[in-house]
């Protein structure tokens, strides 16, 4: 067996472990008494005490909605956060004083290094972008609130 497997099957193993002790643990300790009301079906925040052909009340579902939108924001907003990340100046090699130049053996990263092969004009490119992903986020935002989908009734 290759001494690279060793660690993915103790991680297999720890997780196996910690699952069965927590289930069997639940089991034990748990409260066994069943109830009517958690015997009752519950469905998208509202009991079901009518008809299932009446109308549905969408609510639940556009704060669903809205949670994912500005869930998945974080998303696209981290790894920009990471490459915008000024890298020293020291440490690329760029003149910090007017006869000082510092040489260092750390390569460019992030957005500096996409506009050093010319993938992208400038720093204030990605910058625009990021502000204009804001602005279609803060319509969506004011779209929401308009609508009331955050006011609960």
């Amino acid at each position: 067996m290759q001494l690279a497997i060793i660690p993915l099957l103790l991680f297999v193993a720890a997780a196996l472990a910690l699952s069965v002790t927590v289930v069997f643990v639940g089991r034990l300790f748990g409260p066994r008494r069943s109830t009517a009301v958690k015997a009752m079906p519950y469905e998208s925040g509202m009991d079901p005490k009518h008809d299932t052909r009446r109308r549905f009340d969408v609510r639940f579902h556009l704060v669903a909605i809205a949670f994912l939108l500005f869930d998945v924001e974080l998303l696209f907003l981290y790894p920009w956060a990471v490459a915008a990340k000024p890298v020293d100046q020291k440490a690329v090699g760029w003149t910090v004083y007017p006869t000082l130049t510092v040489v260092s053996e750390m390569p460019v990263r992030g957005i500096d290094a996409a506009v050093a092969a010319g993938d992208i004009a400038d720093r204030h490119m990605v910058f625009w972008g990021v502000v204009a992903f804001f602005m279609l986020l803060l319509a969506g935002f004011i779209y929401d609130w308009r609508k009331g989908v955050f006011r609960w009734r």
